[in-house]
């Protein structure tokens, strides 16, 4: 498959300075911000503050003039930058060669991690003894909708200065929630071997949309079986529109192209996204269910060609 960039990319320089509050990090927190530097401070400061464990914050800045990349530099972070966008999947690849940790956690700049966020999920690995799992933090959303594995509408919100902070921090585990299976969203944390084993995100998504399934997929293929969405472990979206100012990548065709499967039928009976977590799963099962459907898949992209 021939891939299609959507824009200029632009080298990508490294600087690989030591954060100080990264001794011994349990994780290596992987950011990319695009010009949305009161998101990312906001995100950064959540994490100083509402962690359990320390850990090392890697930033990648895309371009960086509304400031973002004085800031980064000013504050010590290990970070790479591009004098353009270069979109996440590129962005977040950038910063692999500086992961100290043994977990890798992915997160969007617009996001607020609540208290004791990254306890339950190191408390979840700790559970599982082995290393092929993917484990998602459930986000909380001033906007209504239909995902099952976020809590709407939980309005604190809808931007940092008008964020909620305090009523926030009392009244975050107010809001029901069960586990859920599917992970996928961010905060998400993989073992590092993991990570480099299926190669980071894939570029060929850039500027991003479509990766996170995709990404899903390569675990799939490595092995990865137990996907989970942690409720004790939240997180706030502001669900800063900045994919709104690229032009987007067809990132449902390309996954269907590289699958051969729409990403529907991959959440639906692969990961069963966003379905109640039982710990059970009847793999042959599934996919034997699955099989009418991805024919109907291949059928329809024929047809479409």
């Amino acid at each position: 498959m021939v891939t299609e960039h959507y824009f200029k990319i632009s080298p990508i320089t490294l600087y690989p300075k030591k954060n100080e509050i990264a001794e011994n990090p349990l994780f290596s927190i992987l950011i990319v911000s695009w010009n949305n530097l009161e998101y990312l401070k906001i995100c950064v400061d959540s994490i100083r503050k509402n962690s359990s464990f320390n850990h090392q914050i890697l930033i990648h800045v895309n371009d960086g003039s509304d400031g973002t990349l004085e800031w980064v530099s000013e504050n010590g972070f290990a970070h790479s930058h591009s004098s353009e966008n270069v979109g996440i999947c590129f962005g977040m690849n950038a910063l692999t060669p500086m992961i100290e940790s043994e977990y890798v956690v992915l997160i969007d700049d617009d996001n607020y991690v609540a208290p004791r966020w990254d306890f339950f999920l190191y408390e979840e690995i700790h559970k599982l003894g082995h290393h092929y799992f993917a484990l998602s933090s459930t986000r909380m959303e001033p906007y209504v909708n239909s995902d099952s594995t976020a809590i709407t509408p939980a309005n604190f919100g809808f931007t940092p200065k008008t964020f909620k902070e305090k009523e926030f921090l009392l009244d975050y585990m107010d809001f029901v929630c069960d586990d859920w299976s599917g992970s996928s969203w961010y905060p998400m944390v993989i073992h590092r071997d993991l990570w480099c084993l299926v190669g980071g995100l894939s570029t060929e998504f850039s500027p991003g949309i479509g990766s996170d399934p995709d990404f899903m997929m390569k675990l799939w293929q490595a092995g990865v079986r137990y996907y989970k969405g942690l409720s004790n472990s939240r997180a706030y979206h502001f669900v800063s529109a900045t994919t709104a100012r690229v032009k987007r990548n067809n990132g449902r065709k390309q996954f269907a192209q590289k699958w051969g499967m729409n990403i529907s039928t991959f959440f639906k009976y692969y990961i069963r996204m966003g379905q109640p977590f039982d710990g059970v799963f009847d793999e042959k099962a599934a996919l034997c269910q699955a099989k009418n459907k991805i024919i109907f898949d291949r059928m329809r992209m024929k047809l479409n060609r």
